[in-house]
């Protein structure tokens, strides 16, 4: 959904895998990122590994870092998702670390912005959480976690604005044998009711998010004015 809000916001989108499915037990590979300064907007996602992996930040997760930091160089808006939220506390001098209480499902966001980000039942799936970059400030959070922050063109989200029910079934397939939804304790049954209640809502919210996002990241100056 996340690109179909950025395709009916005017932007062609263009995707690109960080690890290909065939190394998803290796994932320490080495990745030439595109230039993101031939983009008008980066978008770095989810991913199933923690952002502090020494392995991975030797690896690609350092090379996806330095992108984030030449985005902000060149003042091109950033909006990090989950993983991508947390890539970019890391990149700019916050912390990410194992979270004490998982979330995964549907919770209540409260938020500050209502005009960046809309509050309301957004979808979880991490274990992990950050700590805000210098200069960042926090616009989003649950009960007990950080959900957003900003930091000049760049917008971090902790949560999946993107899911829907065919996104959610890949990753309860892939959940089988990890069992990580019910480390937070719901079932799969209890995640796919939920998410049916709840997708018509999400899809008009996000769409709501992604001019938000948009239209502060617009006025946000240069890093060169």
């Amino acid at each position: 959904m996340l690109g179909e809000a950025f395709v009916d916001a005017g932007y062609d989108v263009h995707t690109f895998e960080v690890v290909p499915p065939s190394r998803t037990a290796d994932p320490a590979v080495t990745v030439a990122f595109p230039d993101p300064t031939a983009f008008d907007v980066i978008v770095p996602l989810g991913a199933r590994w923690p952002v502090y992996d020494d392995a991975l930040r030797s690896a690609w997760v350092g090379a996806e870092s330095e992108l984030v930091r030449e985005a902000a160089a060149a003042g091109v808006p950033t909006l990090g998702v989950c993983f991508g939220g947390q890539l970019l506390a890391q990149a700019f001098g916050g912390s990410v670390s194992r979270s004490d209480t998982p979330e995964i499902g549907w919770y209540d966001v409260e938020s500050d912005r209502h005009d960046v980000i809309p509050a309301g039942p957004w979808f979880e799936w991490h274990f992990d959480r950050w700590t805000i970059p210098p200069g960042a400030t926090e616009i989003c959070r649950t009960a007990t976690t950080s959900q957003a922050f900003t930091l000049g063109r760049s917008v971090a989200l902790q949560f999946h604005p993107e899911l829907d029910p065919a996104l959610l079934e890949g990753w309860l397939d892939d959940d089988r044998e990890a069992g990580e939804a019910e480390l937070a304790g719901r079932t799969h049954d209890e995640l796919r009711t939920r998410t049916a209640e709840l997708h018509d809502d999400a899809a008009h919210r996000i769409r709501r998010l992604v001019q938000g996002f948009l239209t502060y990241t617009a006025r946000q100056p240069c890093p060169s004015s």
